[in-house]
């Protein structure tokens, strides 16, 4: 880390960010897990937003709602999701995480927990708070900003 502060001209947080998430993601795998990342990431989403309309995971993860289709075919196999019409619009499925589904988000936390220790090491425990902390917000930001159709390619990049 010392390379980064030493930089003359301090790289962008959002340069910063993509790097520290491939260090994740080396260090992720799916015996550690109980499941792979990408489907870790989208059995999280829903956890957080249970019964959402599926367009909500597309948009939050930024991908194409095919390869979301086939990331909740995989959860539905398995048991951790199912997926229902909306009663308001047949059009539209809602997804819900099952309890099998919770308790392996639960275990894979686990994982994930010592993944943060070993990546979050230069870091104190007021500091890891307040990095969650600045994430939590700037997400929430961004999620608002294209949940309120304010920012077009927001809206359709991310949730």
């Amino acid at each position: 880390m010392a390379g980064v502060m030493n930089c003359q001209n301090s790289p962008s947080a959002m340069i910063l960010l993509p790097r520290l998430t491939k260090q994740v993601m080396r260090r992720a795998h799916p015996d550690e897990l109980g499941m792979d990342l990408r489907l870790l990431m989208a059995l999280s989403f829903v956890g957080d937003h249970d019964g959402e309309p599926q367009q909500e995971l597309v948009d939050a993860l930024c991908m194409d709602a095919k390869n979301v289709v086939l990331l909740l075919n995989e959860l539905e196999d398995t048991g951790y999701v199912v997926r229902r019409r909306d009663p308001e619009d047949r059009r539209r499925h809602r997804v819900q995480i099952t309890e099998a589904g919770r308790e392996a988000l639960g275990r894979a936390r686990e994982g994930m927990d010592a993944i943060e220790n070993e990546v979050l090491q230069a870091l104190d425990a007021e500091q890891r708070a307040t990095l969650l902390n600045l994430l939590a917000r700037a997400l929430q930001g961004v999620e608002h900003i294209a949940d309120e159709g304010e920012h077009p390619s927001l809206a359709t990049a991310s949730s």
